[in-house]
């Protein structure tokens, strides 16, 4: 199955995809939320939709993120050898773990605004992972087993934030609009081998970042059980697994991004966004 959220914002309604084709859910009633994850949601709406006839969603309507705020969104940095080269940062003996403020949700292909007084707002094209069930302490071996699912994450960072304002990552990347989900979130059945995606992203039509998930230095059954033995992943979490290289910090001399600049990115079965950056005001 593949799950959308579609309207105006902070309004969205939910829906899936099938054949290609955008339907309108509303009428099982639940948002696509921790509790919905929890209970088992993702079955009893397959079941649903199978008895039921759906209305289809029409065309040019608004995509939301594929899920309702979850509790946190955790973000692995450095995941990707040539990434950590290029911005002179040593290979991470364990997982670097950082947050975003899930405040900066927003649908695939919202405009993202540069934060205010922001010199070094950059991209980085991400697989997301959609946590399932309750996880804590979980084995590598057991850990694919707690995934709902997949989606694609536009982790948009600033840099001058995130590394000259001392102190943690969070603060360069939890600005609002950093983090377009979507378009849709894609169950387990849906990806063969979520460790052989391509990814790519464009800005102004140039190609900047195209990698493979191949190239992760920790898989995700690591990073799952890794994240899961500081805290408690719940139904609905999102753990985004790291960028490939070809951000703008990483380019000699750095560029990065201004207002009227685009966005494109995609991931292998996992759709593609489009964000234009706008100014804050």
């Amino acid at each position: 199955m593949k799950l959308i959220r579609f309207g105006e914002i902070g309004k969205e309604k939910t829906g899936v995809i099938l054949y290609d084709k955008k339907y309108d859910t509303s009428a099982f009633g639940e948002d696509y939320t921790e509790q919905f994850f929890e209970t088992d949601g993702l079955s009893r709406l397959a079941a649903f939709i199978k008895g039921a006839e759906l209305p289809e969603v029409a065309a040019g309507v608004r995509l939301g993120s594929p899920i309702a705020r979850p509790s946190k969104i955790i973000c692995i940095g450095l995941n990707y050898a040539d990434h950590a080269h290029e911005t002179n940062a040593p290979l991470p003996p364990e997982p670097v773990v950082f947050m975003k403020a899930t405040s900066a949700i927003v649908g695939p292909n919202d405009n993202v605004v540069i934060p205010k007084n922001s010199v070094k707002t950059d991209w980085e094209v991400e697989l997301a992972v959609v946590i399932g069930k309750k996880a804590s302490y979980v084995d590598e071996a057991d850990a694919l087993s707690y995934v709902a699912g997949y989606m694609l994450h536009n982790d948009v960072s600033e840099r001058e934030f995130q590394l000259e304002r001392n102190g943690t990552w969070d603060k360069g990347k939890g600005c609002d609009t950093f983090a377009p989900f979507g378009p849709f979130l894609a169950t387990t059945d849906e990806i063969e081998d979520p460790h052989n995606l391509h990814l790519w992203l464009k800005v102004n039509g140039e190609i900047m970042q195209y990698g493979t998930t191949s190239n992760f230095i920790f898989n995700l059954a690591q990073v799952i059980s890794y994240t899961s033995q500081f805290m408690t992943l719940l139904p609905g979490d999102v753990i985004s697994t790291g960028t490939p290289a070809g951000v703008g910090l990483g380019m000699k001399p750095p560029v990065y991004l201004k207002a009227g600049d685009v966005m494109e990115l995609g991931i292998d079965g996992l759709g593609d966004q489009k964000q234009t950056l706008v100014a804050y005001a």
